[in-house]
């Protein structure tokens, strides 16, 4: 079952690229964007939950449902 939240995430998501597919005006876009936008959307996820739980890792990695040290690894390799 969606939630609302989830519902507006997903809206927010398609929303994005479709204007980005727009700004290639039919062409295609480069290759690798999968990649691009699943580093991209990784990064953000973690900055900005660990915006919201003040910079505390273990309250981090619990929302995000991943373990503390795969976190430390992904600030480091993320640079955040």
């Amino acid at each position: 079952m969606t939630n609302k939240a989830d519902k507006n995430l997903s809206s927010a998501v398609a929303e994005r690229l479709d204007e980005f597919f727009a700004m290639h005006e039919g062409d295609c876009p480069e290759s690798g964007l999968h990649e691009r936008i699943m580093v991209e959307i990784e990064r953000i996820l973690i900055q900005k939950t660990l915006d919201h739980v003040g910079g505390v890792q273990t309250k981090a990695s619990k929302i995000l449902g991943i373990n503390r040290n795969t976190l430390r690894k992904k600030i480091s390799e993320f640079k955040i």
